[in-house]
């Protein structure tokens, strides 16, 4: 089979989305900075209340490759991404990326990720697949997450190791086929719910390890309703997969052509 022909990425925009992180954003940036020296950082600030905004603002006055998109308020992950996505489409990228301004995900390893979206249209930088790693999670941390993906894996039958993983590279012609003005997901879901948009819109998702590092300064966003979306989603996308599926056997078995499966995200 014949690997379709890929554009080459002239313009990549790095998203970074940002609440309290007056003290990890400038660290971030820089090496951002001199890892992909030719990539636009795009800052999107919900508001925060400690002042990122501001930090965000004296970065972006130094430096023409950085710019800051100041949003009204905390309204999630996901709408601040979405608002970067609309950006990075309406502006002409080639790519936009996905990383955490904590620290977490470790700039100097965003050019592997650009590398592997030469013969891909979505690269997840995956903690849970052979190379892959994390560091100074507690054994909670690495169970919830490892058993978050795997149930998100066998219950909607991707490929996926790491569908929840936050960092990633999407090309632009990638997402303008995902169906983004229908997600709805916020925060931990949302990951999952374009890995999962990815793979039903036939697109080439490359999962390469990483080395995943927690956060020292500031404190996590994870919360216990940011989880509770993202199994409520999942369970509910997993029932209409298998649902679909049974449909599809009885069809089959009854000689009917198959209706078409449920879109992912639309009001029903």
């Amino acid at each position: 089979m014949t690997t379709p022909e890929r554009e080459p990425l002239t313009r990549v925009a790095v998203l970074v989305p940002t609440y309290n992180e007056r003290d990890n954003l400038p660290r971030v940036v820089a090496r951002l900075r001199s890892s992909v020296p030719d990539a636009d950082v795009i800052v999107l600030d919900d508001n925060s209340p400690d002042g990122t905004g501001a930090v965000a603002d004296e970065l972006a006055a130094g430096d023409p490759r950085v710019r800051v998109v100041h949003r009204p308020g905390k309204e999630g992950l996901g709408r601040a991404y979405l608002a970067g996505f609309a950006i990075a489409l309406e502006e002409g990228y080639d790519a936009a990326v996905e990383i955490d301004a904590d620290g977490s995900h470790q700039p100097e390893q965003l050019p592997s990720l650009l590398a592997a979206l030469a013969d891909a249209d979505v690269v997840i930088g995956a903690r849970w697949v052979r190379g892959g790693e994390v560091r100074n999670w507690p054994g909670h941390r690495k169970a919830l997450s490892l058993g978050a993906n795997l149930y998100t894996k066998v219950l909607l039958g991707m490929r996926v190791n790491d569908a929840t993983a936050g960092y990633r590279a999407y090309r632009t012609s990638a997402l303008r086929t995902m169906g983004l003005q229908q997600v709805e997901s916020h925060g931990y879901c949302f990951q999952i719910d374009l890995t999962l948009r990815a793979v039903r819109a036939g697109l080439t998702v490359v999962e390469v390890p990483i080395t995943f590092v927690e956060r020292e300064v500031g404190v996590s966003k994870m919360g216990r309703d940011i989880v509770r979306e993202a199994l409520t989603s999942v369970t509910k996308w997993g029932i209409e997969h298998r649902a679909a599926q049974v449909r599809a056997l009885v069809q089959r078995a009854t000689g009917r052509s198959p209706a078409p499966a449920p879109g992912l995200g639309r009001d029903r």
